[in-house]
């Protein structure tokens, strides 16, 4: 097939027919809402699968390994979305891209369901990390191909878009959250079924619904590069079984090994990402002054992502262990506070979206915004050492302290992720502005590995300093980054 243009790819998508969108956005965002679905719902409840005791059907991990190996799969799957990326530039296609990640996330969840042993639930982080680096980010690039270039409806679009992903954000956790008490398995069959119904949606509805969106490989791979590809794969895949093959039986690779490699691997990426784009001669000067002063936005948001994150882990286990979760005359899951972020978000997002918009030239700068963002993660972690204090230690707490502290970090987050994604779209350099867009989820994947280390040292005797520290230290970076805020604002050279 001849390459195509835009226009001519969007001319294929019927343009009437969902919400007044391109019906193609029916299929993506039931696409994206039961991925969503499947992951949250297997989120919700895999850090207490992992360090419940094998009597109560979980895996028997201790509980600073499994928090730091919950930390290591978030990471992971946000370096994943540069290959996925790659893959579907050069290799498949957004469409194929899609569909091999759905069901490479299935399979996954499959193996999560299957009663078994580490090594199983292992294979299991393997499976949905490739598939959710091939799935969550072309389904998104997807979207800006539905429509014609410059159609108003595209804001409006991803806005409906986004509110897929927050509703399968929401729903899963409640459901599956509910399943464990029953049996962790059943919890993760459910995340399986939730993302086959996801295919079967996808696979019927794309060809009348996405037309030839998704069919082009944009920058393919020439004969000679197709065949040097797969020559280094395979040899890179042949070497890397020969090297575990003879490593695991000496004991050379270890849980701990990985998760500090992965620690690392999610520094070095990054910083290679800035000095590589910074030192290109494709990089203007004026490119060159945007990239220093992301370079404080890049910082911020690997702190703010560091508190935002451990909503699955640190505040996961305290939901668990530290509050009283028959405060209402009713047993509550600890799965179900994880259904907060996405329904604040929900509730929320209308509202700063249009508070925004009547502030017009009174908007804050960028970096205030992501300052802002800063001081309310910065509070959510500082709220919880209250109840400690009011009610003594290790006393339960009310689970409104925690629903006060996932609030008030997403505040943070509508300041900051949206905002956040504006600003690299603005700042990227021309000749690296899908690769920018990387470099602000590789943020994510940063502080998710640097949580890894530090999640290790929040026990029962050092949850005030913990929790204390973190937050503090969220706080002062964002009182520096409000007052640098005028100065980093000159290197964006509007």
């Amino acid at each position: 097939m001849s390459r195509l243009s835009h226009k001519e790819i969007a001319d294929s998508v019927p343009q009437k027919g969902f919400f007044g969108h391109p019906k193609g956005l029916f299929t993506l965002f039931f696409t994206e809402f039961w991925e969503r679905f499947s992951y949250y719902g297997m989120r919700a409840i895999l850090v207490f699968y992992m360090y419940y005791e094998v009597s109560e059907g979980g895996l028997g991990l201790s509980e600073p390994l499994a928090l730091s190996i919950m930390s290591i799969y978030g990471s992971l799957v946000y370096m994943s979305g540069i290959i996925g990326g790659w893959l579907a530039d050069r290799v498949f296609g957004t469409s194929k891209a899609v569909f091999y990640g759905g069901v490479l996330i299935m399979l996954g969840h499959i193996a999560l369901a299957i009663p078994g042993n580490v090594a199983l639930f292992f294979i299991s982080m393997v499976l949905i990390v490739l598939g959710t680096g091939l799935l969550k980010p072309n389904v998104s690039s997807a979207v800006g191909e539905i429509y014609p270039k410059d159609d108003h409806r595209l804001d409006a679009g991803f806005s409906i878009f986004y509110m897929g992903i927050n509703l399968g954000g929401f729903l899963a956790p409640l459901i599956v959250g509910a399943l464990m008490g029953v049996s962790f398995h059943l919890g993760f069959a459910v995340a399986a079924v939730g993302m086959f119904i996801g295919l079967v949606t996808f696979v019927i509805t794309k060809k009348k619904n996405l037309g030839l969106a998704g069919t082009q490989v944009p920058n393919p791979l020439t004969a000679d590069e197709k065949k040097k590809w797969i020559r280094n794969t395979a040899i890179a895949v042949v070497v890397l079984a020969i090297a575990l093959a003879v490593m695991i039986p000496q004991g050379w690779v270890t849980i701990e090994g990985v998760i500090a490699l992965v620690g690392v691997l999610g520094i070095l990426i990054p910083t290679a990402y800035f000095i590589v784009m910074y030192r290109s001669p494709k990089t203007t000067p004026t490119e060159q002054s945007r990239l220093i002063a992301y370079i404080p936005l890049f910082i911020a948001s690997v702190m703010f992502w560091a508190i935002q994150e451990q909503g699955s882990t640190i505040l996961a286990r305290y939901a668990d262990k530290r509050t009283d979760l028959n405060a209402f005359g009713f047993e509550i899951s600890p799965a179900w506070f994880q259904s907060l972020n996405p329904l604040f978000i929900i509730i929320l997002a209308p509202l700063f979206a249009w508070m925004w918009t009547r502030l017009g030239d009174r908007n804050p700068s960028i970096p205030r915004k992501f300052s802002f963002g800063l001081l309310f993660a910065g509070l959510s972690f500082l709220v919880i050492l209250l109840p400690g204090m009011l009610g003594g230690e290790g006393a339960l707490v009310n689970p409104m302290w925690l629903v006060l502290s996932y609030f008030l970090v997403v505040l943070g987050e509508l300041c900051l992720s949206p905002v956040g994604l504006a600003a690299t779209t603005r700042l990227a350099p021309a000749a690296f502005s899908a690769q920018t867009m990387s470099l602000w989820f590789l943020s994510n994947a940063a502080a998710q590995a640097i949580n890894a280390q530090i999640v290790k040292l929040n026990t029962p005797e050092t949850e005030n300093l913990y929790f204390g520290t973190i937050g503090g230290l969220a706080i002062v970076l964002g009182i520096i980054l409000f007052l640098a805020a005028p100065k980093i604002v000159k290197f964006i050279k509007e």
